[in-house]
């Protein structure tokens, strides 16, 4: 198989792909299963769709969230420039079932992929989607998730990362207060997966104690990402598997055809430069200058530069 060169970063911040927007997708709702439990989802399609198969993205969210948050956002994106688009809601978040136990708010990596890997075989049955079209569209914490789902999957075709959060040992050391925060995370990790689960408020005002993240923006702005449907809920119990993950080592393990759309204003850009750096396929970059992090999920000039470029590196003609 011919490796082609890795493409040239394109360092735009407008839009990189002239699309003819369509209407107002529609979308109806479905479910599946994935580890014993139901999981719901939604399916996106272009407004007017007569039902034949199309292109198919399945797109995933930041940690914590769900799909009516950031997923939405860009699953509209693509239906309008002529996808089908998937969200869903993993397990033990939203409208999805629990974990064992009645457990819930667990940011589990292995339980993740496991639902995309669930819910790309399940959206291949639709009749909506075409089987040899389907594609991965992983945005924040969930990137790391969708590369190792797709990762010698041959139901997928393309992957694309938007503002991807891909950590390494190194990365999640500097993040988290060094090897001895880590290990305290990683105790009280231990402790409440013990204890069968400690649930604390997942956003707060700025400033706030015992919240995971007291930042105030995009997460506790009802304007934003504190919708009705938001959890806001975070179980501690998932703090080992998170801290223990790293999705930025081994980038040659994904097969597919590549796109990142990111920002050095964003969190973690080194990991995405890791990332890229050790990967063994072609790869379009668009980098985005003064982009935030929580911009890349709801400010309108960034989610359609995003999806821009996601739609022309999904529709790319070749092989996987």
């Amino acid at each position: 198989m011919i490796t082609p060169k890795k493409m040239p970063i394109i360092a735009v911040a407008a839009s990189i792909w002239a699309s003819t927007a369509l209407a107002a997708p529609q979308s109806r709702s479905f479910s599946f299963e994935s580890g014993g439990c139901t999981l719901s989802g939604t399916l996106y399609l272009p407004e007017g769709h007569d039902g034949t198969p199309l292109p198919t993205v399945i797109v995933t969210g930041a940690w914590t969230s769900v799909q009516q948050q950031m997923p939405a956002n860009y699953a509209r994106e693509m239906a309008e420039r002529g996808f089908a688009a998937v969200t869903f809601d993993f397990r033990g978040w939203g409208a999805s079932g629990d974990l064992p136990g009645g457990v819930r708010y667990v940011e589990s990596p292995r339980n993740k992929i496991e639902d995309i890997r669930a819910a790309i075989e399940h959206v291949a049955t639709l009749p909506e989607v075409d089987v040899a079209d389907i594609n991965g569209l992983g945005i924040c914490a969930s990137a790391g998730y969708m590369v190792d789902a797709t990762a010698g999957n041959t139901l997928v075709r393309r992957v694309a990362l938007v503002a991807p959060w891909l950590h390494d040992a190194e990365i999640v050391e500097a993040t988290y207060g060094g090897a001895a925060g880590v290990a305290e995370l990683i105790e009280v990790s231990r402790q409440a997966e013990a204890a069968g689960g400690e649930v604390i408020p997942a956003a707060g005002p700025e400033g706030a104690e015992g919240v995971l993240m007291p930042i105030g923006g995009y997460y506790y702005d009802p304007a934003r990402g504190a919708i009705p449907e938001y959890d806001n809920q975070w179980n501690n119990a998932g703090w080992e598997g998170w801290l223990t993950y790293a999705p930025a080592e081994n980038p040659a393990r994904l097969d597919k055809p590549l796109a990142i759309v990111h920002s050095d204003a964003a969190a973690i850009p080194q990991g995405a430069r890791r990332f890229i750096a050790g990967y063994a396929r072609d790869v379009t970059q668009l980098w985005l200058p003064d982009v935030t992090q929580f911009e890349f999920y709801d400010d309108p000039a960034a989610v359609e530069a995003a999806a821009d470029m996601v739609a022309q590196h999904l529709s790319a003609a070749g092989m996987n």
